[in-house]
């Protein structure tokens, strides 16, 4: 089932994140990682900034998270994350469906250039990585990223962005 995730839930929130973020390390630069990979702090920010997080359940088991965020002209898909032991169980793809027809405008998502599985996965649902100029200002406009994530992020496009080129 999916549904939006509910204020009570931060903390399952929080751990569906960093456990499935485990997969990062070793892959993503040293200093990019850190434990735990996203600290409560900073998710309270994302909310606050207005990332909605929807999940995906089996029973009453959040089994993986997405968040959806509105900026400018674009929605981001935001810390798209699925447990490990749940992993290729079309939980994602299901999320991924679910938040992209909430929305008509162009979807933009940024991950590792390291994380090859995330690129796979969203290539797989019609996204196309944005060549080197366009990740840097699309990362500049529409997110608050550090320099170094910059250079160790791609981002994917959809068909939207891709057609009407929204934000540059």
């Amino acid at each position: 089932m999916i549904r939006p995730c509910q204020p009570a839930e931060f903390g399952t929130i929080y751990d569906t994140i960093n456990d499935a973020a485990g997969a990062y390390k070793g892959v993503i630069a040293s200093d990019c990682w850190h434990e735990h990979y996203m600290s409560r702090d900073d998710l309270r920010h994302e909310i606050e900034e207005g990332v909605e997080f929807w999940t995906c359940e089996e029973g009453k088991h959040m089994m993986a998270v997405m968040g959806l965020q509105f900026v400018q002209d674009v929605a981001l898909i935001r810390h798209a994350y699925t447990r490990r032991t749940h992993q290729r169980r079309g939980h994602g793809a299901a999320l991924l469906a679910h938040v992209r027809a909430r929305t008509d405008r162009p979807v933009l998502v940024g991950t590792w250039k390291a994380a090859s599985w995330a690129i796979r996965f969203y290539e797989k649902h019609g996204f196309r990585l944005v060549g080197p100029g366009d990740k840097e200002r699309l990362l500049r406009r529409y997110w608050k990223v550090s320099p170094r994530q910059i250079e160790e992020s791609v981002v994917l496009a959809d068909h939207r962005w891709r057609g009407g080129r929204a934000g540059l």
